[in-house]
């Protein structure tokens, strides 16, 4: 049964998702949650929301979605052992030591991969699965014809189906973090796509800015599809918009016609958009929030906030009450498969007139305000015996409360959380050593290769190649520096098993080494038993993800360029880790090109400028259907590298860079010189909030 699945930032908003009839809830707590910007919940309220939900029979689960550092993994077991001591139904994660630590700590923990994990591919879902994880929320990205393969695969499978689009895949922008130090991994993202960004100067251009996003009119057929749960998205909006899309989705589901009008006053960015899962892409899926938009959200929000100003009627509740003298009344309450007795006083013996069914019916009838409505009523009642009203009230009150409490107790599963291992864990970690590496390699990675031969590699370790420059590469290599080629394999796949099928092209010629820069490669280099090497796609920030990567015959791995230097200093693994050390970083991955679907690709200038004039680069991967925005400033680390004290390499990235010009950058990084001209030290001295 497919669960619509409703965002709480607060718990007024948990309350209209509950009311209007979620089956299931996403939440953040103080700490670890994608969304720092919402309200959140501390520990009370947290408490409090999973009595509210169970009590409703509603599901919810915890977003522990930030990638983590080393120095919070004992608060992250904290807050492990609080969410299995609470009842939460499950955790929704992108970082990889988060999933290492339940199979540890509390293996009963369900946990949920977040989009940010950016899995799109049957090999990155099946890659998840056999980590552990019982469910994936898969990129927004993706088509009608992927979702319906992945639904074939044995676990469950989330999809968003109303919210906001970003223009990067989602787990891959580091626009925020680079301009502001707002990090989207971090869960502070300050939206900077939403600023002006133009393909051809025009300042009143927005080609970062897509639409809402909102599938609630192919419900039907994704339930048919096979998704387990409908995601809305929206934990930074208000309880109306919460309520008012729970409702729309239930009513598709039931055939009834949706008023998306409703919904696009509530909140939209120019309308909606089903583009990616139409497989239509382009100018029609951009937007932004203008004037018209907000004042529509003005005239609406009442009539929304009548969805869930009152409980829900959710069970049936029956009576059996006996009232006979000198015996205490008995009032036996029977919902949704629980049952508990309350015991009240002595009834007196009548005077005037005695009570009878009716009576009795009247006071245990009075269930506004709970969610319950009266079922069966039975009445066992004495000759000559009268009971107050009050009494009879306050009988049904504390019925009510017992059997809310009972159905709470049915509906949550306390899991065990091991604390002495989780203590292990940590004083492993503290007494394991930083391995201090004097003099770490050094690496180059080629945007084009045509002049390779003409780059000095004699200093150099390893040569990343994108996969799509392989067709000339061995053409033009000199064959003894086959074995320094490593290929760089796409950052999102439209097409798996034709990028499989080139990998296994490339092996016959005896390329052995790859870069995996998405989960789904672990799997397929896996499989073909080659060399693996991870870029900063997959995010590494801790020490315990690096653990992971290494159970999984990873040689080495590049960490998130969103750490400070001496964050990275800290780290500890049992295998080789780098940085990028220069060259444009991407600050975007996305399927759909700004510059194409704002000028065309006739217009293209290769570039796009924000309102400071600053011209960010877009790199075109258009043969595997992706794009990349570059930062607007090149990095230079070479007279900072005596600030690293435990890489093992780190790797220049060229982009269109003359031969000349590499060999030059190369020999600075040699002799730890400074770079001539405007540089930037990116985030690795900066930080992030």
């Amino acid at each position: 049964m497919a669960e619509i699945l409703a965002p709480c930032g607060s718990y007024e908003s948990l309350i209209a998702a509950v009311r209007v009839g979620a089956d299931a809830v996403y939440v953040g707590s103080k700490a670890f949650s994608a969304r720092q910007n919402a309200k959140n919940f501390d520990r009370e309220e947290l408490k409090e929301a999973v009595s509210e939900c169970h009590r409703h029979g509603v599901k919810i689960y915890q977003a522990i979605n930030t990638v983590i550092l080393d120095y919070q993994l004992r608060e992250l077991l904290y807050e492990l052992e609080f969410a299995c001591n609470v009842g939460i139904d499950g955790l929704i994660t992108q970082d990889l030591c988060l999933i290492k630590l339940v199979k540890k700590v509390c293996p009963q923990m369900p946990v949920h991969a977040s989009t940010q994990m950016t899995l799109h591919t049957e090999n990155g879902v099946l890659f998840v699965r056999e980590l552990g994880f019982s469910r994936v929320v898969v990129s927004r990205e993706v088509s009608k014809e992927i979702l319906t393969k992945l639904c074939k695969l044995d676990i469950e499978i989330e999809s968003f189906v109303h919210g906001a689009l970003c223009m990067s895949v989602s787990g891959q922008c580091f626009l925020s973090a680079m301009i502001g130090s707002r990090s989207a991994n971090r869960g502070l993202c300050a939206g900077a796509c939403r600023l002006p960004f133009s393909a051809d100067k025009n300042k009143d251009s927005y080609v970062l800015s897509l639409k809402d996003m909102s599938y609630i009119r192919h419900l039907q057929e994704l339930k048919e599809i096979g998704i387990s749960s409908f995601k809305i998205e929206g934990r930074m909006k208000r309880p109306e918009y919460t309520a008012a899309t729970v409702y729309e989705c239930k009513k598709a589901l039931e055939g009834i016609p949706q008023n998306m009008e409703l919904l696009k006053s509530v909140f939209s960015r120019s309308g909606f958009t089903d583009g990616y899962y139409t497989d239509k892409l382009g100018k029609n899926m951009f937007g932004i929030r203008q004037k018209e938009d907000v004042i529509a959200a003005n005239d609406v929000l009442p009539a929304i906030h009548s969805l869930y100003k009152d409980e829900k009627k959710n069970y049936k509740i029956d009576f059996d009450i006996n009232i006979h003298l000198d015996k205490p009344i008995t009032l036996l309450a029977r919902a949704n498969g629980c049952k508990i007795v309350i015991t009240g006083e002595q009834p007196q013996k009548a005077i005037n007139r005695t009570i009878d069914e009716n009576y009795v019916s009247k006071q245990l009838s009075k269930l506004g305000g709970s969610q319950y409505e009266l079922g069966e009523l039975s009445c066992s009642i004495g000759n000559d015996v009268m009971v107050a009203a009050s009494v009879l009230n306050k009988m049904r009150r504390d019925a009510v409360s017992e059997i809310d409490k009972a159905i709470c107790k049915k509906n949550t599963n306390l899991i065990s959380f091991n604390k002495k291992e989780a203590e292990k864990i940590i004083s492993d970690l503290n007494s394991a050593p930083v391995d201090v590496i004097k003099k770490p390699a050094i690496r180059i990675a080629l945007n084009k290769i045509n002049n390779i031969n003409e780059i000095d590699l004699s200093s150099i370790e390893l040569v990343t190649v994108p996969i799509q420059e392989m067709t000339d590469l061995p053409h033009k290599l000199d064959v003894r520096l086959k074995d320094k080629i490593c290929i760089s394999l796409p950052r999102y796949m439209h097409n798996e098993q034709k990028v499989i099928g080139e990998i296994k092209s490339l092996k016959e010629k005896g390329f052995l080494k790859y870069e995996a820069t998405n989960l789904a490669h672990l799997r397929i280099l896996n499989s073909l038993n080659l060399e693996i090497h991870t870029g900063f796609g997959l995010n590494i920030t801790n020490s315990l993800a690096l653990d992971a990567l290494a159970e999984y015959n990873v040689t080495d791995a590049v960490i998130s360029f969103e750490l400070k230097a001496n964050e990275i200093n800290r780290l500890k693994a049992p295998l080789g880790f780098g940085i990028i050390s220069y060259g444009r970083l991407p600050l975007m991955l996305s399927v759909n090109c700004p510059i194409k679907s704002s000028v065309g690709c006739n217009g293209c200038k290769g570039y796009l400028t924000d309102r400071t004039g600053r011209r960010f680069k877009v790199r075109c991967n258009k043969n595997y259907g992706y794009y990349e925005l570059l930062n607007s400033d090149i990095l230079c680390l070479s007279d900072k590298m005596n600030e690293f004290k435990n890489i093992s390499f780190h790797t220049l990235y060229f982009d269109d860079e003359t031969s000349d010009k590499i060999n030059d950058i190369i020999k600075v990084y040699r002799d730890n010189s400074p770079c001539s001209g405007k540089f930037t030290k990116g985030l690795y001295f900066r930080g992030i909030i």
